[in-house]
């Protein structure tokens, strides 16, 4: 059955669209940049058989509105409103720059049950991203240059050489990717410095930091440094590949947390 899309209005007015699945405990999905409410489906498909699941287009993509100027705060009250528009506590899963988006609202203070986060892309002194990333972005997808700025994004952001980006261009992912090129500013600026931000030792929210066994070092060490500033976070490591697990040995330890009575 296909699920019923609902809306949640967000503070400044902006609808927000999201669709709930499966019974049980909520767990709220926020997707990573590149990707709207069905980016996440084999891990949803996933969850489903324990909790009900919620995912959401975040502004700008999909079946949500947007009204400008886009400012991070405006996503933390996005994610706040869809948590309230359920009615009930809810778990938070966020997923790379989601994670990072859903760091900053547990630490502004929405309310979440649990929240789990799979590799926010934070780097360290020597992996930075280049000073004025964000406002190049915004600038080339201001000028309708959005395969520059997916180009950017994916040399900048991803680490990726202009070889891959090569590649991408030449293959059927590249018309989507390029679709969501005006949001790819929003993540760039939900990542600011690309450092992990010292207001998170605010955090009072149970957190859990995935990372995958086989991602590059920064982001590992992202998921490490991120558990030390989150008070309490626990962090674990699971075989996979780059910023990827396998979502049938992802939900087993998501799951664990999100019943952990602890």
């Amino acid at each position: 059955m296909v699920p019923m899309i609902n809306t949640a209005k967000s503070a400044d007015g902006t609808p927000i669209a999201f669709e709930r699945r499966g019974a049980g405990p909520v767990v709220v999905v926020v997707a990573g940049a590149g990707n709207d409410r069905r980016g996440d489906e084999p891990l949803v498909a996933e969850l489903t058989a324990e909790f009900s699941v919620v995912t959401y287009d975040r502004r700008g993509r999909g079946d949500s509105g947007d009204i400008a100027p886009y400012a991070v705060e405006r996503e933390i009250e996005d994610l706040a409103a869809v948590v309230t528009a359920l009615g009930e506590p809810a778990i938070v899963h966020g997923i790379s720059s989601g994670g990072a988006l859903a760091l900053l609202a547990a630490a502004a203070g929405v309310p979440m049950a649990r929240l789990s986060v799979f590799e926010p892309p934070y780097r360290g002194e020597t992996e930075e991203v280049p000073e004025g990333y964000a406002d190049e972005m915004r600038e080339l997808v201001a000028a309708d240059r959005w395969d520059d700025a997916v180009a950017l994004f994916m040399m900048s952001a991803v680490g990726a050489p202009e070889e891959a980006v090569a590649e991408a261009k030449a293959s059927p992912m590249w018309a989507e990717l390029r679709s969501f090129a005006p949001t790819l500013v929003y993540d760039a600026f939900v990542m600011k410095d690309s450092k992990v931000p010292g207001e998170l030792a605010s955090t009072a929210t149970p957190v859990l930091v995935v990372n995958s066994n086989g991602s590059t070092d920064w982001l590992k060490t992202a998921a490490l440094v991120t558990a030390k500033v989150v008070p309490g976070a626990r962090q674990v490591g699971l075989d996979g590949e780059f910023h990827s697990v396998p979502p049938e040995r992802l939900a087993p330890e998501l799951s664990a947390f999100y019943r952990d009575p602890r």
